[in-house]
């Protein structure tokens, strides 16, 4: 855990002083120029130990009531058009590596679910809330093996849970790394 934490701390500070210091104001003018609101959309998600906790993202839709409820779908209305870039290279991810400098996240580990799917998957999914014993991730093994962004297929969240399972029994910094590096 030491060596996951020093190597979280490093690496997102990395990320923050020789990335985000520049492109944040970039795609927070884009933001703003685009459509009103906040840069930030800040949600409240499942963390370690099911303990809630704000996960930061680049807004990249237009500010409606359903953000909390609803999951973002292909073509989804709410989407601006920025947003839709933002979200197809991921550059709406990186201010979760605030949270992982904070000690919320990890670098590498489950992706963090909306309190309602973790209410909700957690009573149709077997050993689901298994994930939470370790710190969510920015990235994880599901995603790099395919289970990423929306699940209407309740098959597909049961797939993911198993490659989050696997990463959990099966952790070591070097699979940290080749998570990373996919």
């Amino acid at each position: 855990r030491a060596i996951k934490r020093v190597f979280d701390i490093l690496f997102s500070s990395f990320v923050i002083l020789f990335v985000l210091s520049w492109l944040y104001p970039i795609v927070a003018i884009a933001i703003k120029i685009g459509s009103k609101g906040p840069v930030l959309f800040r949600q409240a998600r499942s963390g370690k130990d099911n303990q809630d906790f704000e996960c930061w993202k680049f807004r990249t839709m237009k500010v409606n009531e359903d953000a909390d409820a609803v999951q973002a779908s292909k073509d989804d209305m709410r989407i601006t058009k920025l947003g839709a870039f933002l979200r197809k290279t991921s550059i709406d991810e990186l201010p979760q590596f605030f949270n992982v400098l904070f000690g919320d996240m990890s670098v590498v580990g489950p992706r963090p679910h909306m309190l309602k799917h973790t209410e909700e998957y957690s009573q149709i999914i077997d050993k689901y809330m298994v994930r939470h014993f370790v710190k969510p991730g920015i990235t994880g093994l599901a995603q790099v093996k395919g289970y990423r962004g929306e699940t209407k297929d309740p098959q597909m969240m049961r797939n993911r849970i198993l490659m989050d399972k696997l990463y959990i029994e099966s952790w070591s910094f070097l699979l940290d790394l080749r998570i990373i590096v996919q």
